[in-house]
């Protein structure tokens, strides 16, 4: 989307070493004083608006993700027993657990739950082991309260509070064996052998590990993008069951404007946000890299090839293989509710930027 981006009026320097994305950057600029000093205000208003948790609320959830990877150990334990496996494979079993969502790219709020995914292997079915076996087992633990099983949704899922916080759980049986401790799930090849319900449970873990790898400055990224979802909640466009932005849409859109702005501070890149998609195009797609098509097949966007991609108003497709639009639940009317509140937002962000070059 080289035309929507550059028509911002920033040139790039020839004099960059790495392209972040599907274009070369719109500036290379980096912060002024002033530039910096509003960052700080911005992370000082994050923080008086109530979106960090406590430390206490920190340690609270590294220890529950830490018993809930414990308990679906002693899980895929238990189940290799009862399959009639050896006690060296017995011994050997194994299942991790993963996170994702607002969680694992570092924005989640007090209150907030946590997105997980455990992996086990291939012969610890979703319907019997682990919607009624790993149920019953949590069933049966003081910590766990509001235990709920979803088998028949888009992405069955397991749903629980866990000392109080709120856990989704999604289960994914991958063609291994045994699951290795160092299993990275951002390779193509734990989608090897696997219908589509279980590339979905993987979608959302793999999405967010190619954003975090995406982005020039982590940091900035989170920094922006709790901006960006605190004002689209104000602003009555967060939701994306009601047609608007969930939340890894607006991770995806804030990524794509750090690839285009890499040296840029929150402060600015916030600015820059509203800049980009006022001027953006649609329904030309934000993307973050290339969509690659594998051998193994799954359907991937392509409006050439597939007449219902073609009808998407404001695609925003995701990094990781099979590349999908995140965003198909977008409307004419809320795409141009969207766009009014990005030109609302942009005219803001100019006349604080006019005020600060004339002062």
């Amino acid at each position: 989307m080289v035309s929507s981006e550059a028509s911002a009026g920033e040139t790039c320097s020839p004099e960059f070493t790495r392209e972040y994305g599907i274009t070369k950057p719109i500036s290379l600029s980096g912060p002024s004083g002033s530039d910096l000093q509003r960052s700080r205000e911005l992370e000082k208003f994050l923080a008086s608006a109530g979106l960090y948790e406590s430390e206490e609320e920190s340690k609270l959830r590294e220890e529950v993700l830490a018993q809930i990877d414990e308990i679906v150990k002693k899980w895929v334990k238990r189940l290799t027993r009862e399959k009639g496996y050896t006690e060296q494979m017995v011994e050997e079993s194994n299942a991790k657990v993963f996170t994702f969502g607002s969680y694992r790219l570092g924005v989640h709020g007090p209150g907030a739950d946590i997105d997980t995914l455990c992996v086990g292997p291939e012969y610890a079915d979703r319907e019997e082991d682990f919607f009624i076996l790993l149920h019953d087992m949590l069933a049966e633990m003081p910590e766990v309260t509001e235990l709920n099983r979803v088998p028949d949704a888009h992405v069955p899922v397991m749903k629980f509070k866990f000392r109080g916080i709120s856990i989704d759980l999604l289960y994914a049986s991958v063609a291994l064996r045994i699951v290795p401790d160092d299993l990275d799930i951002s390779q193509e090849s734990v989608l090897y052998n696997v219908d589509e319900q279980t590339v979905r449970s993987l979608n959302g873990c793999r999405v967010n590990e190619q954003i975090l790898r995406l982005v020039p400055n982590v940091e900035h990224f989170r920094t922006t993008l709790r901006c960006m979802k605190f004002w689209a909640k104000r602003r009555g466009v967060y939701s994306n069951v009601t047609g608007f932005l969930g939340g890894v849409n607006w991770a995806l859109l804030v990524a794509r404007v750090c690839q285009l702005y890499p040296n840029a501070v929150p402060s600015m890149l916030v600015s820059r946000f509203f800049r980009v998609y006022t001027q953006w195009r649609w329904p030309n797609p934000v993307m973050l890299r290339s969509i690659t098509e594998e051998e193994l097949g799954f359907p991937v966007w392509d409006p050439r090839k597939n007449p219902r991609d073609r009808t998407h108003h404001m695609p925003i497709i995701t990094p990781a293989y099979p590349g999908m639009n995140s965003s198909y639940n977008v409307s004419t009317s809320t795409l141009r509710v969207m766009t009014e509140q990005f030109q609302q937002g942009n005219k803001i962000c100019e006349f604080f930027d006019q005020n600060r070059i004339l002062s």
